[in-house]
């Protein structure tokens, strides 16, 4: 274990012989964390908090602290980051709370560029990226391989379905369904996020379906109710499809448009 001379560990703490902890870390009593993490410099971790492993979390970065909730009265919540995250300067991850579920999770392959605020009870799926002083109120849910631009604020229960993408400087007050871009204040739709599901692998075939999908759901003017059910009829066998129907079913907050 490489600790710095400066940094202060409490001693109930629990670190894997191979972290690395830079100068004038602080690390507090509920800590755990696992293989291969490195701490740069000028980090404060505290509460209830376990990190993964082979994650970096670069100075001045605030990890598993009280959440800003002022019906929070310092009960034992949790924060659970896990495996080969980046966690740029300046990054706040808040734990939970006992109204929103007590646990705020990050997934794994993720990269939370500088000033970004994940708030109490957020859920990020896996390989989200979320660029310099995008923001998340509280419990919202960010599917996996979303991005969110910088210095884009998103309203607390709000959800990002996986592979969308949300322009920067976008206020996000109503769902984002997966695979579409948004963008504004507020935000709306601007159609399928096809660069980036190519770039994920998805077929011609498939963006081409998602497309209709799309179309049929948000520019054929008819109900959104109508347009699920031609929807189902149309493309039964399509789990793309599927994903995206559900989600815009399910949406308690509405569907930004």
């Amino acid at each position: 274990m490489k600790i710095h001379p400066t940094a202060i560990i409490h001693k109930k703490a629990e670190l894997d012989s191979s972290v690395s902890v830079g100068p004038y870390c602080t690390i507090g009593e509920h800590v755990r964390i696992g293989k291969n993490t490195t701490l740069r410099s000028h980090i404060v971790m505290d509460g209830w908090t376990t990190i993964g492993e082979e994650n970096t979390i670069y100075p001045f970065a605030s990890i598993g602290l009280e959440p800003q909730d002022l019906k929070f009265k310092g009960e034992e919540t949790r924060l659970l980051v896990g495996d080969h995250n980046m966690i740029r300067e300046y990054v706040t991850l808040h734990r939970g709370t006992d109204s929103g579920g007590g646990t705020t999770r990050i997934g794994n392959h993720n990269v939370l560029m500088a000033y970004v605020h994940v708030a109490h009870d957020c859920i990020l799926g896996d390989r989200v990226i979320m660029s310099n002083a995008a923001t998340l109120a509280g419990s919202i849910t960010v599917g996996d391989d979303a991005i969110i631009g910088g210095l884009s604020g998103v309203h607390q229960f709000v959800r990002i379905g996986s592979y969308s993408m949300v322009g920067g400087c976008s206020a996000v007050a109503q769902d984002v369904p997966p695979y579409v871009r948004v963008a504004g204040n507020h935000a709306k739709l601007y159609g399928i996020n096809s660069i980036g599901l190519k770039r994920h692998g998805f077929s011609p075939e498939q963006i081409q379906i998602l497309k209709s999908l799309y179309k049929l759901l948000f520019r054929s003017g008819l109900t959104l109710k109508d347009a699920i059910q031609q929807s189902r009829e149309k493309w039964p066998d399509l789990p793309e499809a599927e994903v995206f129907l559900a989600f815009v079913e399910n949406s308690e907050r509405g569907i930004c448009r």
